[in-house]
């Protein structure tokens, strides 16, 4: 998923300031929710358990799909309330990343994680699903359930290989399954910013807190390089860095992967019984060995599946997010030389919201939809060299397999991308925001959060540890008390602020 598309040319669109509540748009700026129990917002079978919860209650919104045509088509909204416990300061927009992934049940899983949490206490805790995602409609669909588990299109993504029919092709059919290519042109994080400003506006709120992990810190900063002045508080947890390209983003990535692998490897080497044996320095190579003969002999993983390479490697990625996970790593890979995969094809479905029934989310769909409208679009001559680059970088990947040329799967994308690099800089009138950043993120390096912090002119909150995302997720009190003191009273921390994993 983290190279899913890399797609937005740096003199894309302008970044000037949208249209304020014009008459045009101002119904849906003035429009009324109607909440409702959750259940029916369900669209996977794991959230049906949890959308039960009678503590939180649902509505839809209503938005243009195109701001610049108000009185066009329009998209609805879907999102999730958990109400403060107490006195409310006002709602707490929150986005778990992706981009793709959906928000509704992060708010709901935040609320349940924390629910002596001063946040909890004093916010309406909301999350919603970004436009083409989850229960939001129209919802973006590219693949069938079927085409999802084919180990060729596992492979295309991981490996490349993509040719100028696949990518047109592959273009049309999201296009026709997801409501045309109209729907394709809008939505990306520029537009889900807009569709913030009017949820902020119809939640009540004169001005916007936000909580944003991982691609959620570049929706956040987007929002307030577009409002400013609507601006009440930012946390960006795993942030991105605003002034990299997508082929820097991409490198910084990979080599991030490589690093948080040769840590885990190396943890294993302490062990008697390390399925990667117990010289650190050779951890890579051990790994290649083990999983490049699952290229032409994968393994059983239970329920009549089977582990590939691709299949492995991506569910090793997975686990890579967390040092809690590494056990889990090396259980999978040790599964492995006794001819079973049941554990990595388990991490692998986590990771891409698979669920026991074997449908998936729309995750991956929107994932690279939402990057075509936000990443460099790159000849194939370069997508190419950046393939190679990639593995270059992240070792462990590698098939040792001869790299074809691929194209950009965004090739064909019916409007060109409207992000551009750098965004979210030399903001006037923005309040101080707080960026958390760990300093052995695998996904979003540590000195990526650096700069966003410098970009926004923001306070910076370091913590030790290897994890991808922490602000009320992980249990951390020193990170949860620090991000709870900024939101709920706009306290920022001292410039030297820093927490610690365990």
């Amino acid at each position: 998923m983290l190279g899913a598309c890399t797609s937005a040319s740096p003199d894309a669109t302008p970044k000037e300031s949208p249209t304020d509540t014009s008459d045009a748009l101002r119904h849906f700026y003035e429009q009324d929710l109607a909440f409702e129990p959750c259940e029916p917002y369900a669209t996977k079978p794991s959230d049906e358990e949890l959308f039960a919860n009678e503590q939180f209650e649902c509505a839809r919104m209503e938005a243009p799909l195109d701001y610049d045509d108000p009185d066009g088509e329009t998209v609805s909204i879907a999102l999730l309330r958990s109400p403060a416990k107490g006195e409310p300061v006002g709602s707490l927009l929150t986005n778990p990343g992706g981009p793709g992934f959906p928000g509704m049940n992060f708010a709901a899983l935040i609320a349940l994680l924390g629910p002596e949490s001063p946040v909890a206490e004093r916010f309406d805790l909301i999350g919603f699903d970004p436009r083409g995602v989850g229960a939001s409609q129209p919802a973006l669909d590219c693949y069938t359930d079927a085409e999802r588990d084919d180990p060729a299109m596992a492979e295309k993504h991981l490996l490349g290989g993509w040719t100028a029919q696949d990518v047109r092709q592959w273009m049309e059919q999201c296009a026709e399954r997801s409501g045309g290519e109209q729907v394709l042109a809008h939505v990306g994080t520029r537009d889900a910013a807009r569709d913030m400003d009017v949820l902020r506006a119809v939640l009540g709120d004169d001005r916007l807190s936000f909580l944003g992990t991982s691609y959620g810190s570049r929706l956040g900063a987007v929002y307030a390089e577009m409002f400013p002045e609507n601006v009440r508080a930012l946390v960006l947890d795993g942030a991105m860095d605003p002034y990299a390209n997508s082929a820097e983003r991409r490198a910084s990535q990979f080599a991030g992967l490589q690093r948080s692998f040769e840590m885990m490897g190396a943890s294993c080497t302490e062990e008697a019984d390390c399925p990667l044996g117990s010289d650190p320095e050779t951890v890579t190579e051990r790994f290649q060995d083990i999983v490049r003969p699952l290229i032409e002999n994968p393994v059983p993983a239970g329920d009549g599946r089977e582990l590939g390479f691709t299949h492995a490697v991506d569910g090793v990625i997975a686990g890579l997010y967390a040092k809690s996970r590494w056990p889990d790593i090396i259980e999978g890979i040790r599964e492995i030389g006794d001819g079973r995969g049941d554990t990595l094809i388990g991490l692998y479905d986590g990771y891409y919201e698979r669920d026991a029934d074997g449908s998936y989310s729309n995750s991956i769909e929107a994932t690279q939809a939402i990057n075509c409208l936000d990443e460099d679009r790159h000849t194939a001559e370069q997508e190419t060299a950046l393939l190679r680059a990639t593995l270059d970088a992240a070792p462990f990947l590698d098939p040792g397999l001869p790299i074809a040329e691929t194209r950009n799967l965004c090739e064909a994308w019916p409007v060109e991308p409207t992000l551009g690099y750098p965004y979210a800089t030399d903001i006037e009138g923005l309040p101080d925001t707080l960026t958390v950043t760990v300093t052995g993120d695998p996904v979003t390096p540590y000195e990526g959060g650096t700069r966003l912090a410098e970009a926004l002119g923001g306070s910076l909150l370091t913590v030790e540890g290897e994890q991808h995302g922490v602000a009320l997720i992980a249990g951390n009190a020193c990170v949860d008390d620090i991000v709870a003191d900024y939101l709920v009273n706009l306290t920022s921390p001292p410039a030297d602020a820093r927490c610690t994993l365990e």
